[in-house]
């Protein structure tokens, strides 16, 4: 099972920047940290995500 098309932190990556600065002043420090932790799953900055398969060494 292969990764979905599109996620939430693809979302929030593209017009995340945007929504924050038209939000500013409305938005809780707790719900910035939360967006910026989603926008940076999955990324070399928090590791990245690598499949392994056991049956054939495959790595992705």
């Amino acid at each position: 099972m292969g990764r979905p098309a599109l996620e939430v932190a693809d979302i929030f990556r593209t017009h995340g920047p945007a929504w924050r600065k038209q939000q500013a002043g409305h938005l809780s420090l707790a719900q910035l940290k939360v967006m910026s932790a989603i926008e940076q799953c999955r990324t070399a900055a928090l590791g990245g995500h690598a499949l392994h398969c056991d049956a054939c060494n495959h790595e992705e």
